[in-house]
Formats: C-alpha cells, sequence, structure tokens
C-alpha cells in the first residue's frame, strides 16, 4: 500500500466550530491547512475516508480534522500528497509554518499545531514545502459543486 504525508485544504467562512476536547474554536474566514500522515497499513487510501466525510458529512466526528470536514460550512478544496515511508508531518507543519490552532491535529506529537491558516489559496507554498524537505507533491482535487454551495 502506498504511504504518505499529506495536506488537506479547506475553504471556510469565519465561524466556531466545536472540535472535541479542544472545545469551541473560532475561525477565520480564509483558508485552513491540515497536516496528516498516511503511514498506517491503509496508508494514503485514507484520503478516500477524509474525502467520503466531507462529502457525506454523516458520520460521528473521532479525529480533530473529523470536525471540520464533516462542518459543512468548511469545503474541502484539495489535498496535497507525497509517497514515502518517514513520518514528515511535523518537518511539513514547521516547513509551512504560520498562523496555526494551537493543538489541533497535534495531540501525538511536539508540534505547537497541525492546522494551520492563510488568507488566501496556499497552493504554490504548499508544493514549495514539499520541495523544501525532498518531496513531490502531487495534487488531488477534490471540490464539488453540491459542497462548493455551502460555503
Amino acid at each position: 500500500m502506498d504511504k504518505g504525508i499529506y495536506c488537506l485544504v479547506f475553504r471556510n467562512p469565519a465561524c466556531t466550530v466545536r472540535v472535541g476536547a479542544l472545545g469551541e474554536i473560532r475561525f477565520r474566514a480564509g483558508w485552513h491547512i491540515y497536516v496528516g500522515s498516511a503511514l498506517g497499513s491503509g496508508g494514503l487510501k485514507r484520503l478516500e475516508r477524509h474525502v467520503r466525510l466531507a462529502k457525506n458529512r454523516d458520520h460521528a466526528p473521532k479525529w480533530h480534522v473529523d470536525y471540520i470536514l464533516t462542518d459543512p460550512r468548511f469545503l474541502l478544496s484539495y489535498a496535497v500528497l507525497a509517497h514515502s515511508n518517514e513520518r514528515l508531518e511535523c518537518p511539513i507543519a514547521e516547513a509551512i509554518g504560520g498562523e496555526c490552532v494551537p493543538h489541533f491535529g497535534s495531540s501525538d506529537c511536539s508540534c505547537l499545531s497541525h492546522l494551520l491558516y492563510r488568507d488566501r489559496d496556499p497552493h504554490d507554498e504548499l508544493i514549495s514545502a514539499f520541495f523544501a524537505i525532498g518531496l513531490d507533491a502531487d495534487i488531488k482535487r477534490i471540490m464539488s459543486r453540491e459542497t462548493k454551495a455551502n460555503v
């Protein structure tokens, strides 16, 4: 199975979302980047789960990212991914840097966050961050007409 690293890229209006034990989080309008790894048995098939949650929104959230995947105000626009057998989500989050949502998605590491914020589409910046740590990035477009109407 293909393993790797990925960034989910969301577009959203200003809103507040309850995120499990993190509580109520106020999100600024713009773009949010979630950095995750796909090193488990399913590998990069994990992205299929994320896309299903974003489109169906009918499952109870389990992980921090599930709370925004299932919130209709968050549009999962695309994913940036790369194949790797190494744990690189922390170096990618650090390479992207900038404003973040503290403690989001980083309960199993020492990073401040794995959810970063931008006021505009971070596409080129993400490609550069992957390149900076020696990875060739692929883009997977996800946005559909049904979900676009919710932004």
